[in-house]
């Protein structure tokens, strides 16, 4: 499918794949970030300093504000080292290699502490939550957490999401007895439905442009919505329903969507009414004119509502003889007025449930609750950011957006599409070696698509 020719019209869907931390640099305006929504006192001591190794927060300024702001009431020393993954993996090992008694914590993204956990190099931490049962840490991000499906291997630290936010304009095309916290994809189609009737125009919005991350809504949502799954049920009769459905409700998307890369422009112009995008683009949208626009948990299908979640943890390596200081340490970054200081400092969302956001004004106070809505759902099925791509990542990407082009903009045959693409997708796995993600659960090595 990828060496096949196609319309002009299509060659927008052959993109890169667009880095999470290009996302959230944007995210926080300087008014924000210099909120304290609380100061505390902190008074456990760790015995030795800390080395804290982190893939996450490396732009100059979001370090800085880690080292000045998140940490200035910790009571001890932290040396806050981040870095890109291969670098600070690397660092691990020649700090321990130099230093074997040294200090280490690490904070990453999930898909780095799975690798690492499959080299054995982390230690399971299941006694530091048993101190931290206060803290009221979300029950999905708990369950990834258990890299081995037994062990909690990091504790979250932060996560990221994509967000449904609505014009209060369309408020009133809502079906009857349709909540925003409960809404059906069905619902969803009728909504759309309801507001071309009344503005004679297309109000529903999705960034399927060049640098758009639709692709994450594919994968992560719409996909476990109505197939539970991402990659083994990629082909089947769910996932064909689901290009049905997607296909009818494209009638009532707003043209533009095929050039929008980010859906706050679009929303602030009044071109769409409700939108689909990750928070770190929307929240210009409540900078601006946060009376005007909702945000909401993404929509419930005949599976559940999927949604994509961007988590860091918090580990220990192995062989570290000090675990009561980074124990510690853990307590202090996820304290809720802790978690709500990263918040207002880096645009990363809390991992657990904080009265203190009540206290949140504007464009974070709507983005977190929408969030923590959709984090906390009980019918919420949690999807993984593809684990292991390297440098497929950008083939894998386009062949769902492909597949999109094909079947909902080309009217191609559904079945047809589906097999060939996902032969392609198989191929990729097989290249790689790759194990299943989340949704998808699969012992076999490489994932087998059915």
């Amino acid at each position: 499918m990828i060496n096949q020719k196609i319309p002009v019209l299509f060659v927008f869907v052959l993109f890169m794949t667009v880095s999470l931390s290009s996302c959230i640099k944007q995210s926080v305006s300087t008014e924000k970030t210099t909120q304290n929504p609380k100061t505390f006192v902190f008074d456990r001591k760790p015995k030795t300093p800390i080395v804290f190794l982190s893939t996450q927060l490396n732009p100059v300024e979001e370090a800085a504000k880690m080292r000045n702001d998140i940490l200035k009431d910790f009571p001890g020393q932290v040396e806050f080292r981040p870095n890109d993954s291969n670098y600070v993996f690397d660092q691990i090992t020649a700090l321990q290699k130099k230093d074997p008694g040294k200090t280490i914590l690490i904070g990453a993204l999930h898909g780095d502490l799975e690798k690492l956990q499959e080299q054995k190099s982390l230690m399971p931490v299941d006694a530091i939550y048993a101190a931290l049962t206060d803290r009221k840490i979300n029950q999905n991000l708990i369950s990834l957490s258990k890299l081995d499906g037994k062990s909690a291997y990091y504790i979250p630290w932060m996560q990221a999401s994509f967000l449904m936010v609505a014009n209060k304009k369309a408020l009133k095309y809502l079906p009857k007895g349709a909540s925003l916290q409960s809404l059906t994809y069905d619902q969803l189609a009728e909504w759309a439905k309801n507001i071309q009737a009344g503005t004679k125009k297309p109000g529903l919005g999705f960034p399927a442009g060049e640098k758009g991350l639709m692709h994450r809504f594919l994968q992560g949502y719409l996909y476990p919505s109505y197939t539970r799954s991402t990659l083994l049920k990629y082909r089947s009769d769910d996932a064909k329903t689901m290009w049905i459905y997607f296909r009818d409700l494209w009638k009532y998307v707003h043209p533009g969507s095929l050039t929008y890369s980010s859906m706050d422009e679009p929303l602030l112009m009044d071109d769409v009414l409700i939108a689909w995008d990750h928070t770190a683009r929307l929240i210009k949208v409540f900078e601006k004119r946060p009376e005007d626009f909702v945000a909401f948990p993404a929509p419930i299908g005949p599976k559940g509502r999927g949604f994509m979640t961007v988590v860091s943890g918090l580990a220990i390596p192995n062989k570290t003889s000090d675990t009561e200081s980074l124990e510690i340490l853990i307590d202090y970054l996820t304290q809720p007025a802790v978690q709500i200081r990263t918040l207002l400092a880096t645009g990363f969302f809390p991992v657990l449930e904080v009265s203190e956001g009540d206290s949140l004004s504007g464009n974070m106070k709507e983005l977190y609750n929408a969030v923590s809505n959709q984090t906390n759902s009980t019918d919420s099925i949690p999807t993984l950011l593809p684990i292991g791509l390297g440098e497929s990542g950008a083939a894998y990407n386009s062949i769902f957006m492909l597949t999109f082009s094909e079947i909902v903009l080309g009217g191609k045959d559904i079945n047809s599409v589906l097999d060939e693409s996902a032969k392609e997708l198989q191929s990729i796995l097989d290249k790689q070696n790759l194990k299943c993600w989340l949704p998808d659960i699969s012992d076999e090595r490489p994932c087998k698509i059915e």
